[in-house]
């Protein structure tokens, strides 16, 4: 059956059961003040010869009036109960439009219910949230598909140009074309190796432990010391023990991403970058911030795009492959964390890593 003829069987029985205890009232009621016999008075006050039966006369009148009563209660609380419950079933069908909509790859459709809030107005804005999370997701997902696609075209385009050269030049160099095939060649397997990490990043699929960011910080600007000093950037860690649970190299890779970032968008010369963890009551902040040109806030916003790059963020050995704040970003989100990007008012970048404490 369905849940409007259940809905119209349960309004209908209740009716009935309802009526149902009315009339016993009211006939147990009667019984209370009738006796059960009567003897019939003269006007002169003698009473007559015989005793009249008073109570199955009143039932003789009262049954048939109350059978009736029921079955009018019955074909009442059947129609009230359909109409009644196609109305309070009427949110439903516009949810259950919306999502067959969905299933067939339409996501910008949207319930907009109107009425009060009430359950059904709940559910039916919770759901016009999540088609437009789902619509956001798939939009972003088909333009990192686009962008991932041509990124990965341009090095193979560049290798096949460069056989090219060197099959109809055989004078050619040989060791400039290996050289710069091997550039290529490095720069494909490192997006490649990004992707695979966004991707790992982005299921969760990841085993938590114990770590400490403040030493995830620590390793991160030693092993990127001689960037540092090749850049002529000055790196300066400090802060507290900041005890989370995630993924060791996931969180090591984050903080690696952030400490590079800074260095390699940095001032051309005497830049400095400042990487400091600390503990508050129930989240640890990883801040890493550095020296730079003046950024607009809208600029900002794009950075954790994949591939997008700064106005100066051009394809260099040191910038990468674009990927690196859209890492620490996924990285972040599968870690139940919130990363926020913010230009300083003197020039620069500053940002926050904030993920969940847990007991040192």
């Amino acid at each position: 059956m369905s849940v409007r003829l259940k809905l119209t069987l349960s309004y209908a029985g209740f009716l009935m059961v309802a009526g149902a205890l009315l009339l016993a009232a009211v006939w147990v009621f009667l019984l209370r003040y009738v006796p059960d016999r009567a003897m019939l008075i003269n006007p002169d006050d003698t009473p007559t010869h015989g005793v009249f039966p008073i109570r199955s006369g009143l039932l003789n009148v009262f049954a048939p009036r109350a059978a009736a009563v029921m079955v009018f209660l019955l074909l009442f609380g059947l129609v009230g109960g359909w109409i009644l419950a196609g109305h309070m079933l009427a949110p439903l069908t516009r949810i259950t439009h919306a999502t067959r909509m969905a299933t067939n790859g339409s996501l910008s459709h949207r319930i907009r219910l109107p009425g009060s809030k009430d359950e059904f107005r709940e559910l039916a804005d919770a759901f016009d949230v999540m088609l437009a999370r789902l619509e956001a997701h798939d939009a972003e997902q088909q333009r990192f598909a686009a962008n991932a696609s041509h990124e990965l075209r341009t090095p193979l385009a560049i290798s096949k140009a460069l056989l090219d050269v060197a099959r109809t030049d055989p004078n050619h160099d040989t060791g400039e074309l290996v050289d710069r095939l091997h550039a290529v060649n490095t720069r494909a397997i490192d997006l490649t190796e990004a992707l695979l990490l966004l991707s790992r990043a982005d299921r969760r699929s990841f085993t938590r432990e114990h770590i400490d960011l403040s030493l995830m910080a620590e390793e991160a600007t030693e092993t990127l010391l001689p960037l540092a000093e090749k850049h002529g950037v000055t790196l300066e860690t400090s802060g507290d023990i900041a005890p989370t649970n995630g993924s060791q190299a996931l969180l090591l890779q984050l903080t690696t991403n952030l400490v590079q970032n800074a260095i390699v968008h940095n001032l051309p010369d005497h830049g400095r970058v400042w990487v400091h963890t600390s503990v508050r009551p129930k989240t640890v902040v990883l801040t890493v911030e550095n020296t730079g040109e003046q950024l607009s806030p809208q600029l900002v916003s794009t950075f954790t795009e994949p591939f997008q790059r700064g106005t100066e963020r051009i394809h260099t050995a040191q910038t990468g492959v674009g990927l690196g704040l859209a890492i620490v970003k996924t990285i972040t989100q599968a870690h139940d964390g919130t990363l926020t990007l913010t230009p300083r008012s003197s020039g620069g970048l500053r940002i926050t890593v904030e993920l969940p404490a847990t007991a040192p």
